[in-house]
Order: C-alpha cells, then structure tokens, then sequence
C-alpha cells in the first residue's frame, strides 16, 4: 500500500508539472500534504516537514549567498571578459556558443556541487544565448548533461555516498570509471554540437556587434560591448577575480560548509566594492527577486522530501525493487544495478539509494562472487538520469536562473540524459569496469 501511494504520490507530481498545470513551488507544497493525508500520515505532517525543512536549510542558505555573490559579481562586470572572448570566439555561431557552453559546465562541474555550477554556467552564458535567440531550453540541458558527469568524482554526492556505505576507496571506484566518463563526456560534445547545428539552420549563422547590455538572470547586466568604458577599476576586477578564484579552490577542498563560504565571500566582495551602506542596500535590493524565486522553491522542495521520507515511503521503494530481483538472476547483479541506478536515483533520494538499496545489492552479490567495488561502480551510471529528479535541489536553481518550465526542461532533456546512461554502461562493460554478463 505504501509503495503504491509513493510511486503515485511522485507521478502525480511529475503530470502536474510536465503538463504545466501546476508549478513545481505549488506542487512541492500541495502534493506530499495531500498524498500524506490520504495514507493516514495526517497527525505527522507537521513533524515531517519540519525535518524536511531543517534538512533544505542549508542548501537554501548557499543559494541565497550565492546568488547574492555571483549577482554582485555581475554588478561589477567580473564575466564581461569572459563574454567577450566567448563572442569573439563564437563569431555568432550557435553550434560554438551551445558546444562552449557544455564545456564550461564540465570544468565548472570540477568543484563537485551542483548548484554553484548551474549558477556560474548559466549566469555566464545565458545572456549570449538570448542574444543569438537560441531555444532557451538547450542551455540548462547541455549544463546539466555535463554536471551530472563530473559530478561522479570522488568529491561529488553520489561518488562520496557509495565510498562511504561501502566502505571503499577512491582507487576502486572512481578511477576505473574515468574511461566511461570520458566518452559520457564526448557524447555530451556531440550532444551539443548536434543541438547547435540545428539551432544554426533555425537562425543561420548571425554576424553581430554587441552595442548594449543584456540582462543577466539574476540580477544586473552583463556587458558585451568591449568598446565600453570598465565597470570597475583594474585593481578591483583583479581583487575581484582572486576573491572568486580562492572562493572555488575553498569549495572544491571542503575547507569551511559551503553555506559559510558564500557567506563570508559575499560579505567581503560587497564590503570591498560597495563601502557605502546605501549602495550595499541596493544591491541586495536588485537581486532579491531572483534570490526569492529560487529559494521558496528549495524550501518547498523540503516539504515533498520531508513527507516522502517521514511516511517511509522511500524505505518502501527500495525493498520493492530489491524484492522484486529473483536470486536467478544473481549473476547479472551489476547490469541490474546499473540499469536500475537510473529509475531508482530518479525516484529517490542519493542518500536512501546509496545507503539504503546499494548495500543490500552489494551483499547479495557476494554470493556471486561480485565485489562491492563493482556493484558501486555500476550504480554511479545512471547519474544523468538522476540530475532530473524532482528530489534534486539544484534542478530548482537551474530552472530559476535559466528561466524555464521544470516540466519543459525535463520533457527536452530526458532522451539526452538516457543516451548518456547509454553510453556509460555499454563503455563500462566494454572496458571491463563492470562486467555485464
């Protein structure tokens, strides 16, 4: 009864936002309440999303920050260069502004958190691609079909949390998938140079010289036009570059919570740049709607994994699939769990799959004589399909940034998203990374 109220409770949303009936804010909200109601679970509801929300709060804290930070950063013109040698470099081409814009996500997907890169890409290049008047939804595709492959290094969610339930190293997991990742990484370059090609037929090929500003999608402008005077002194753009470039090495080496180094980063750029209360208060005034939007829907994402983790319902889900496994299958345990990786991390939560289903797998297929390095290997490959889920925050800051539907970015996404997972457990079979049969 569970398990059928839990995977009614996640479908119902997902036609609820990918029908456009509903927006993902109010469909968080509503959806659990009402499905929580239904199971009986109404004397728990308060309880329930109150853990949920304790749980969001720290994410939402680094998005409000982060936002603050990198909408301060635009104030103060640190991406005009980057845009500029971008537009020079693209020469109004759209097959090499949309392969640029994969490219970035995948080193900016280096530092291992999600929302810092849909943040930095989006912010980056958004205005370039409205410019051009390239299909909106290609950009939070193409980023997200590279942060969803960097985001398996050992640093990164999935990656941590299979080295920790198992209790393996580095060397067993991660390096040996770096071939898959490589090729997941150039079917992502094809991806985009495909997306662009047809973009380019759309627009044609546009020869263009940048003679305003564009509007960025938190906030402020971004300068295109190098013929403009500097929104700032050179002294100050290097400080400025330093801050980010420190900001980032500190994120990537886990030095402080990253909620406290967006903190302590925004409160040393806006004391630097902008010494006048007055001017500081205005700044943060420009940029709090895009904060705003982006936040209440983290937290409204806390109410729908508060409820579907206090009902138990992810427990349900979990022993389902696992009991639904016949022990004649044993041997193919790793392509089960790679195959199964995709709809359970899409369904789930990283950390119930990680700690709740993978150990169980893992456990049975000793029987098999399958080490536990190559059950968590193969239930990293379905993480494209994962960075979909409605359980992801970061989707949210994605969506709020780029401007786009939830529903609609998934609907154009998805059949991307399962060619990566494609690609990534055919190479790690045919590398011998996790034997398939």
């Amino acid at each position: 009864m569970l398990t059928l109220l839990a995977f009614s409770m996640i479908i119902v949303f997902m036609a609820l936002v990918m029908t456009g009936r509903a927006t993902a804010l109010i469909a968080l909200i509503v959806v659990p309440i009402v499905f929580a109601l239904i199971g009986g679970f109404g004397g728990s509801i308060g309880p329930m999303v109150i853990s949920g929300l304790r749980a969001i709060a720290p994410t939402g804290v680094l998005l409000l920050f982060a936002i603050l930070y990198f909408g301060l950063m635009i104030d103060v013109g640190l991406f005009d260069p980057l845009i500029r040698l971008i537009v020079r470099l693209s020469k109004g081409d759209p097959v090499r502004i949309v392969v640029g814009s994969a490219l970035l996500a995948m080193i900016v997907s280096l530092d291992g958190d999600g929302s810092t890169t849909y943040l930095l890409c989006v912010t980056a290049m958004l205005p370039l691609h409205r410019r051009l008047g390239i299909n909106p939804l290609i950009l939070p595709c193409v980023t997200m079909m590279g942060n969803s492959i960097m985001n398996i290094a050992p640093w990164g969610g999935p990656t941590a949390r299979v080295m920790s339930a198992l209790h393996l190293e580095a060397n067993q997991v991660f390096i040996p998938l770096i071939p898959s990742m490589a090729l997941a990484c150039l079917a992502t370059a094809g991806v985009a140079w495909y997306l662009g090609l047809k973009e380019r037929a759309r627009l044609r090929k546009i020869e263009w010289k940048p003679e305003h500003f564009e509007p960025s999608p938190i906030g402020g402008a971004v300068d295109l036009d190098a013929s403009d005077a500097p929104r700032t002194s050179k002294a100050m753009m290097i400080f400025n570059l330093l801050l980010t470039m420190a900001l980032m090495a500190c994120l990537v080496l886990a030095v402080l919570p990253l909620p406290l180094l967006f903190m302590g980063a925004f409160a040393i750029a806006i004391s630097v740049n902008f010494p006048s209360i007055k001017d500081q208060k205005e700044r943060i005034a420009a940029h709090s709607a895009s904060a705003l939007s982006v936040v209440s829907v983290i937290f409204a994402a806390g109410v729908f994994t508060g409820i579907l983790s206090g009902t138990k319902m992810t427990d349900a889900i979990a022993q389902s699939v696992v009991s639904a496994i016949p022990s004649s299958a044993g041997h193919f345990l790793p392509l089960i769990t790679a195959l199964l990786s995709a709809p359970m991390t899409f369904f789930l939560s990283n950390d119930a799959f990680y700690f709740g289903v993978v150990p169980i797998l893992a456990e049975a297929a000793k029987g098999y004589g399958i080490a536990p390095e190559i059950i968590a290997r193969a239930s990293l490959l379905g993480q494209p399909i994962h960075q979909l889920s409605p359980l992801v925050a970061a989707n949210y800051v994605l969506m709020g940034v780029a401007g786009v539907e939830f529903g609609d970015h998934q609907k154009f996404t998805l059949k991307w998203a399962a060619l990566l997972v494609v690609v990534m457990v055919l190479s790690a079979g045919l590398f011998g990374i996790v034997p398939l049969f």
